[in-house]
């Protein structure tokens, strides 16, 4: 028997969202906020911190009754500094996007145009354990080395 998503209800997303601070070590505060906005509708946002001034700020909005996000905002920031951010804005016009339509990750140098295919973002899962073990391995990892 497959596991229930974690899209699909109110109280398993919060349970999730709940519990990123204990399965991350990295995650030193979460002031993750997830609320419905009708019976089969909710919200998530908020920020997660990490060392080194970095936090992961957080945006998501998913239909439980089709255990699917709607659309999502992840931008990780150092201080006031936006370092990238994912997105899934549709660029039909860009080929080099098209593996991961429409998810993509905006990245330096000029970081609103210039954007690469995303292979671990979807709409059909939870994003942040992707997106945090980025910020972990890639950013922090790269700082205590």
């Amino acid at each position: 028997m497959a596991s229930e998503s974690p899209l699909s209800s109110l109280q398993v997303y919060s349970q999730f969202i709940a519990s990123v601070p204990d399965q991350f070590p990295g995650v030193r505060r979460s002031t993750l906020t997830l609320y419905s906005v009708s019976p089969r509708h909710l919200v998530v946002r908020g920020e997660l911190e990490f060392a080194s001034d970095i936090r992961l700020r957080v945006a998501e909005r998913i239909d439980t009754a089709r255990a699917r996000m709607t659309w999502y905002s992840y931008a990780v920031l150092r201080g006031a500094e936006e370092l990238y951010w994912y997105d899934p804005q549709p660029h039909p016009a860009d080929p080099s996007l098209a593996s991961t339509f429409p998810h993509h990750k905006h990245v330096p140098p000029n970081i609103k145009r210039n954007r690469m295919p995303a292979p671990g973002i979807s709409f059909t899962h939870p994003n942040l354990p992707f997106v945090i073990h980025e910020v972990e391995k890639d950013i922090l990892g790269r700082e205590m080395a």
